[in-house]
């Protein structure tokens, strides 16, 4: 069963047909493809969604890199209508299969983009690694190489979530600065550093509080697990956890599986030692006030390679579009506002905070201006 956010549906129809009354012609290509990424429906939304798209084949490819073979995925229109995305997921263990990925990269090809969607083993092992940008800026040459997948000369880098702030990295390196024409990071991070300390604390970077969602702290455990109990304890630990993260995406697509996964993680904090027992229940019961505060210490050393954080690394000369929900539990949008204010020193900078998204997904209610202000962002990318 495909998984595809939506916006709730009355008002979502109502604020984007009413956004098509105020668009200008040029605008019609992201009205089309916000409605389509959107996921309404009706006679008026079918005929502005369908607008300028076409077929598209999709193939598995494996990209070299200098840390092994990636698997990959092209999605090539049949009428081509732009450069090469090379778009890069989230931290999810299903990599370039995750359908919200699958449906961007769907919906981006419709209209006329070709879309490369590279699968960092890394990201499939909820790790972020410097090995990470590598794997993004090798991809985005690779496919500038012989084979004519970007016959243009340049590529456009889309990165989500914490890939978001990888793919503006991977523009700023040398090899790639001159072959980038655009970079979106869809909810990414500023410093990792920083994101890494508001999750274990709930405390942004402007000192504003909120509740850190429970997935990033998790993420932390899943990379600090063998600094926090006996070498012997690790594997069991990082299984139980897992179980969890397995559960908590079968929310998206089956209630019951995602319930028998959930008991299956909790039945697991029975069988560990502690202090495995301890830390795997604090993940089962989202228990983020007791957990923070135990991986606090260690994420300097986990995020202090500046290759892990675009404002330590050397920006690049392409424009930047940064999208990020206004209320983002995962890496809050203050971190596309301060990350804004850096880059804007070195190339134009396109900053789109808003409330149509959490944390990387369109599925918030949405409002004729709010409307307006993404088919604008998304027009002003797609035509960059």
């Amino acid at each position: 069963m495909k998984h595809r956010p939506r916006w709730t549906a009355g008002a979502a129809l109502a604020a984007l047909l009413l956004a098509g009354v105020f668009v200008l012609p040029p605008e019609l290509r992201g009205l089309s493809f916000v409605l389509r990424a959107a996921g309404v429906h009706g006679t008026p939304a079918d005929a502005l969604a369908r607008h300028g798209t076409g077929a598209f084949t999709v193939t598995d490819l494996s990209v070299p890199t200098h840390h092994g073979p990636v698997r990959a995925r092209l999605y090539s229109p049949d009428r081509r209508r732009g450069r090469l995305i090379v778009l890069t997921s989230g931290v999810h263990a299903a990599g370039i299969d995750e359908p919200r990925l699958v449906n961007l990269a769907e919906d981006l090809a419709m209209g006329g983009q070709p879309v490369l969607t590279p699968e960092p083993p890394d990201l499939l092992r909820y790790e972020i690694t410097p090995g990470l940008p590598d794997i993004i800026e090798e991809t985005a040459l690779w496919a500038l190489g012989p084979g004519a997948l970007a016959p243009e000369g340049k590529v456009d880098l889309f990165g989500i979530s914490f890939s978001g702030g990888l793919s503006v990295v991977a523009a700023g390196r040398p090899a790639l600065r001159d072959k980038v024409a655009a970079v979106l990071s869809f909810g990414g991070h500023g410093d990792l550093s920083r994101v890494l300390s508001f999750l274990c604390t709930g405390v942004q970077a402007d000192g504003m509080h909120r509740r850190p969602h429970d997935y990033g702290v998790v993420v932390i455990l899943l990379n600090v697990a063998d600094r926090l109990v006996p070498p012997e304890q690790v594997e069991a630990l990082r299984r139980g956890v897992l179980m969890f993260m397995h559960a908590s995406h079968l929310t998206l697509v089956d209630a019951r599986q995602a319930e028998a996964a959930f008991a299956e993680a909790r039945a697991m904090e029975a069988t560990l030692p502690e202090p495995a027992a301890t830390l795997l229940h604090q993940v089962n019961t989202r228990d983020v006030a007791a957990l923070g505060p135990r991986l606090l210490p260690f994420v300097k050393d986990f995020a202090g390679d500046p290759s892990l954080s675009p404002e330590r690394s050397p920006a690049p000369s392409a424009p930047v579009y940064l999208l990020h929900g206004t209320d983002d539990s995962v890496i809050p949008a203050i971190e596309s506002t301060l990350l804004a204010r850096e880059l804007a020193r070195h190339t134009r900078v396109h900053l789109l905070p808003t409330p149509l998204i959490t944390h990387a997904e369109m599925d918030r209610r949405a409002s004729v201006m709010d409307s307006l202000k993404m088919v604008r962002f998304w027009s002003a990318l797609l035509d960059e």
